[in-house]
């Protein structure tokens, strides 16, 4: 360790001043009380020593505790009175100790001010002094100091250690909400993607099949097809766009809702698939995120049926109560179907969708052979997020 004094800064320089005048006005004040008024000077010089030395606390502090204990026992040696003003150089080293080090040094410091002044206060008694004042009073400012500014080492550990958790509890919140963004785009990009690819895909196939036997139809369909591809361009654009905006105010593109079923419906009619919409109550306005959520649910069931269903037929019921809105798509009844569904991650997000918005989702074989797909969403639910999806 460099041993070499430091450029003593001007709080250092401050406070080797202050330490100073207090161990001389403590050494007046013994006189004043005639302790040692016959030692003045040495006590004065030892005072000095003392707070000249303050500037090394933070680079030897065991060596600086060391020296101010000392200058304060010859102090009292000379017959001057232990005082707090005495002692100033003294507390000071010991209350460094105690914010900054650690325990080992700690309780060194406090073992070899605390001997010291017991030791010169008991030399002091054997002269006819009291004892109160020559050994309690000096024991007690010297374990003080290091037990205030343990303390202070302790609150300041805590406050860092709070403030760590904040932190860390701020990267782990902030880490969650790209998670959850990360999910719903991949969510919209599923629904967008799979829906449009799947009905464009029944086109084709029908447009194929239908090349020989019927043309016009064929080349009817081809048409639609087109159409498909362009509507799937449009909503996978709007999509994207999002993840390049700098602010929520650029998204200015409304969200799809249920106000969208009939294009949706003309859609799977394009692709084959025969879509009665049934609506059971009077008709609720929607908050925009169940608006949406109830959109891609529907949207979701009516490809996982262009897919997977043996008939291409599906019914889509809207029922309407005071709280909710339950929205249930049923394929056709008939034979097995074309594929299993639930492999991908349809079923998933529709789930997902459901219960951001406070439903519930389910999903399986009906008794009679056919498929059903059913939400039930509350009619309006705050989202904080509400309005930045596409």
């Amino acid at each position: 360790m460099n041993t070499r004094r430091p450029h003593a800064p001007a709080a250092d320089v401050w406070l080797m001043a202050f330490t100073i005048a207090c161990g001389v006005t403590g050494i007046v004040v013994s006189a004043g009380w005639r302790f040692g008024d016959g030692h003045m000077l040495p006590a004065a010089i030892l005072a000095t020593v003392a707070g000249v030395a303050l500037p090394w606390r933070h680079q030897r502090p065991l060596a600086v505790v060391t020296l101010t204990t000392v200058c304060a026992m010859c102090q009292g040696l000379l017959g001057m009175l232990i005082t707090p003003l005495l002692t100033a150089p003294m507390t000071v080293a010991l209350y460094s100790v105690g914010v900054r080090e650690d325990v080992r040094v700690r309780r060194t410091a406090a073992l070899i001010s605390g001997l010291g002044m017991a030791a010169s206060g008991i030399a002091l008694t054997l002269r006819d002094h009291e004892f109160f004042l020559t050994v309690v009073n000096p024991v007690s400012w010297a374990l003080l100091p290091v037990a205030f500014g343990s303390y202070v080492q302790v609150r300041r550990a805590l406050a860092a250690s709070r403030a760590e958790q904040a932190e860390r509890a701020r990267e782990e919140e902030a880490h969650r909400r790209v998670i959850e963004e990360r999910m719903r785009i991949a969510r919209e990009l599923h629904d967008v993607v799979a829906h449009h690819l799947a009905l464009a895909n029944a086109q084709a196939s029908t447009a194929a099949h239908l090349g020989r036997s019927n043309p016009e139809q064929a080349f009817a369909i081809l048409d639609q097809l087109s159409g498909t591809t362009a509507s799937a361009l449009r909503e996978l654009k709007a999509t994207v766009s999002v993840l390049r905006q700098k602010s929520d105010e650029e998204n200015l593109a409304p969200a799809p809702g249920l106000a969208r079923l009939p294009d949706l419906t003309a859609a799977c009619a394009a692709a084959g698939v025969r879509v009665e919409v049934v609506v059971d109550g009077e008709t609720r306005d929607l908050s925009p995120a169940v608006d949406l959520t109830a959109y891609r649910i529907a949207q979701e069931a009516l490809t996982n049926v262009t897919k997977h269903a043996a008939v291409p037929e599906a019914e889509l019921r809207l029922a309407y109560t005071d709280r909710y809105l339950t929205l249930t798509v049923r394929n056709a009844l008939a034979g097995p179907q074309r594929a299993a569904p639930g492999r991908g991650y349809g079923l998933t997000g529709m789930r997902e969708r459901a219960l951001s918005v406070g439903g519930t989702f389910h999903a399986g074989r009906r008794p009679d052979g056919g498929f059903e797909a059913a939400c039930t969403l509350p009619l309006h639910h705050r989202d904080p997020d509400e309005g930045n999806a596409p």
